[in-house]
């Protein structure tokens, strides 16, 4: 019911075949996405006046590992940096509210495949709220938000991926200002993968 409400019959269909596809294969249908600081739904770029909203030090990321409910383990903490990824979040008095870790580089996205994009974008990844502010638009205000700093860096935004069939996502991604870029295809058949990125994707790298 929630399929055909977001995306028509065909839509909920698609997601039936996407599923039984993945029981015999892997299968992805990516739809490729970017946020500009010309696409991005201003009702994003502002939060409650008592918040913060920015990049995190390194001093700060130990102190937070510590912590089980911020579910960033040290280990996690000290290879993200090491790589030179940075995690921007929301801060309410002591408290992260929410955050997301971001990397200009290629990252992975199964065991066996890894997206590769332009370092003129950044890429969002391991998104976090606590529970006790989850309802309030977070994840997508702190993402709009880091979009722009990295914007005034020279960054030209955010580019990011949905899989075709989860509907509930790409419906929150338009909310806030993504645009499609194109789509990204990869069947594996028995050990090798047969992958082909949609030509809207050429001009992300």
């Amino acid at each position: 019911r929630r399929d055909v409400k977001n995306a028509g019959l065909l839509g909920a269909g698609w997601n039936l075949a996407y599923r039984a596809l993945n029981k015999v294969t892997r299968f992805m249908a990516l739809t490729m996405l970017s946020v500009t600081p010309e696409t991005v739904d201003a009702s994003f770029l502002s939060g409650k006046a008592e918040h913060q909203h920015r990049f995190l030090s390194a001093a700060e990321l130990e102190h937070l590992s510590r912590d089980p409910a911020n579910e960033m383990p040290a280990g996690f903490v000290a290879e993200a940096l090491t790589r030179g990824d940075r995690c921007y979040a929301i801060l309410d008095g002591g408290v992260v509210a929410s955050y997301g870790w971001y990397l200009r580089q290629e990252t992975a996205v199964t065991e066996e495949l890894s997206l590769r994009f332009s370092p003129q974008w950044a890429y969002m990844y391991k998104g976090f709220t606590r529970p006790e502010y989850r309802g309030q638009r977070l994840h997508a205000i702190g993402m709009a938000q880091a979009m722009m700093e990295h914007s005034r860096e020279g960054c030209r935004g955010l580019v990011s991926y949905v899989e075709s069939n989860n509907y509930s996502s790409l419906k929150s991604c338009y909310r806030m200002g993504y645009v499609k870029a194109g789509t990204i295809v990869a069947l594996r058949v028995g050990g090798r993968y047969f992958i082909r990125a949609g030509p809207g994707c050429v001009s992300f790298g």
